[in-house]
């Protein structure tokens, strides 16, 4: 694991604080997932780091500990079709609030990853550009949005294991290309990414 900075607990102290966080932006396939965590005062894990410098097994150790500690949690997603429409930044955004309206409890402030996000309800927000290396709840949410987005593409790739996405997740990688010129596209991916022309032509999987 990349050594960095110990993470900040929180921005705001003596404050319901949620970080939320989003998986799968760069994807070719698949639903866009996001997460929105609170930890309790004084959550500490050495281990916690941003989702991109964990391995998988370290991302899952982290995921239970994760849903045991923190006061609440949710994910939320949007779908193929939803990022079609709205676009993969506004979806994300989108899967976000989501997440937030999932929570158990209300939060009284709101970490966002990036540098985009739409008013909440009236609660207030910042956007933290690399959050998910700087604060807790941030990398939480990261890790949460990460491996429920993970654990789905590896069901979608039992339907249609022609796409490797056990693998690569929906990822552009060489062997999905690869697969989208062989096969076509299906329902599953986002008809507004860059993927090869002949794609218009073919029927889509379900």
């Amino acid at each position: 694991m990349k050594k960095q900075t110990p993470l900040l607990s929180c921005m705001k102290t003596d404050c319901m604080e949620a970080g939320c966080d989003e998986a799968g932006r760069g994807c070719l396939a698949g639903p866009v997932f996001a997460a929105a965590v609170i930890l309790p005062d004084h959550f500490h894990c050495e281990m916690l780091n941003d989702s991109k410098q964990l391995t998988e097994k370290q991302r899952d150790a982290l995921r239970i500990i994760i849903e045991e500690k923190a006061l609440c949690y949710a994910v939320g997603t949007c779908s193929p079709e939803e990022i079609d429409q709205m676009n993969i930044l506004w979806a994300s955004v989108e899967a976000m609030q989501r997440a937030l309206t999932k929570l158990s409890m209300m939060p009284e402030h709101v970490l966002v990853d990036g540098n985009r996000f739409r008013p909440y309800h009236d609660i207030p927000y910042t956007c933290v550009i690399k959050g998910d290396a700087k604060y807790m709840s941030i990398a939480a949410a990261s890790i949460l949005a990460k491996t429920y987005r993970d654990e789905h593409m590896k069901q979608l790739h039992e339907q249609l294991p022609q796409y490797y996405w056990a693998s690569n997740k929906g990822y552009p990688t060489e062997k999905h290309r690869d697969a989208i010129k062989e096969h076509g596209i299906t329902s599953f991916h986002r008809k507004s990414f860059t993927l090869p022309e002949r794609q218009l032509t073919i029927d889509f999987k379900v």
